[in-house]
């Protein structure tokens, strides 16, 4: 007889890292922490923005650009929260942001929810995770991955492909039929709004949207990129989430930019739990999950040993 496969939660559940009061009392939902962070998070936001106006007409508009670009990448990190509903208590504030992140960075909400749904399910599968990131073979591919250039490519290309009526094979096997049109009309709707941005741009000689928005969401996205390889890439191509899934060790600051997403063990365990539980996660499961103490450059230490032969221990909190 098949041994029925256990979701983490469930072996956590089971091994006796969490008891059930207390997994319940951490998914427990807020509309307050989140319109607290997000309000910071948009000051900070507007913080950076007001170093490229001051910088505007001089060369430290580059810098300053990039700087603000690293701000508006973690768009994603709302949008990601976003999608598994854990943001806020109250769904169709979900919903609204999320939209409104997939619109800052270009990446289309619902088509990413239900692509996310199967990287929870099929998380470091070969062949099966659609968002896995594989373990470069070269340097050269390591550095063309966080250069983003590979990332934007497939995105115009997915944008452009729904908005033709057209999925991937791999698409429709997470893709319900019944929401076909929807990701299609999805995509259409974000190229006419894009295209309204430009023609604005063009006919009233306003250039803004370039110099605070998209100019610096390409500058920041090879950070994303950076960040987002520490996840998974380098762990082992296996279901098991004790293994397969890393957390790092980063500071307040960053934990407050990336809204805990550097807690992507725990998150991987329990998705359900809200961003702002995730802290408490993380005790409960200390010597459980994959945890690198030495935060995104650890990670990316380890992802440089295993390209060149060093091999990976790995560390447990």
């Amino acid at each position: 007889m098949t041994e029925p496969v256990l979701t983490p939660i469930t072996q956590a559940l089971n091994d006796g890292v969490l008891t059930r009061a207390e997994l319940k009392a951490l998914m427990r939902r807020s509309d307050r922490p989140a319109l607290i962070h997000l309000a910071l998070w948009l000051m900070l936001l507007g913080a950076t923005g007001t170093l490229v106006w001051a910088s505007l007409g001089t060369l430290w508009v580059w810098p300053a650009m990039f700087v603000h670009g690293i701000v508006v990448v973690h768009f994603f990190s709302i949008q990601h929260e976003c999608v598994h509903y854990t943001v806020f208590r109250t769904r169709w504030l979900n919903d609204l942001v999320g939209y409104i992140c997939g619109l800052v960075i270009i990446l289309p909400n619902r088509f990413f929810r239900y692509e996310h749904c199967d990287h929870h399910t099929y998380t470091q599968l070969t062949g099966e995770d659609p968002e896995q990131i594989p373990m470069p073979k070269t340097l050269g591919e390591y550095l063309w991955y966080i250069s983003s250039v590979p990332y934007w490519r497939a995105k115009f290309q997915e944008l452009g492909r729904h908005a033709a009526g057209r999925l991937t094979e791999v698409e429709r096997g997470f893709i319900p039929k019944e929401e076909h049109h929807t990701i299609f009309l999805e995509a259409r709707l974000m190229l006419a709004f894009y295209a309204s941005i430009l023609l604005a741009c063009v006919v009233f000689d306003w250039w803004a949207p370039l110099w605070f928005w998209l100019i610096p969401l390409f500058l920041g996205e090879p950070v994303m990129r950076f960040i987002r390889m520490t996840e998974h890439v380098g762990r082992p191509a296996i279901r098991d989430m004790k293994e397969n899934t890393r957390s790092n060790m980063v500071s307040a600051p960053m934990r407050f930019l990336c809204w805990n997403m550097n807690y992507h063990a725990e998150h991987h365990y329990a998705s359900s739990v809200p961003y702002h539980a995730l802290p408490r996660l993380h005790d409960k499961l200390k010597g459980y999950v994959h945890v690198e103490e030495e935060g995104y450059l650890g990670a990316h230490r380890e992802i440089l040993r295993h390209l060149f032969g060093g091999g990976s221990e790995g560390r447990r909190a």
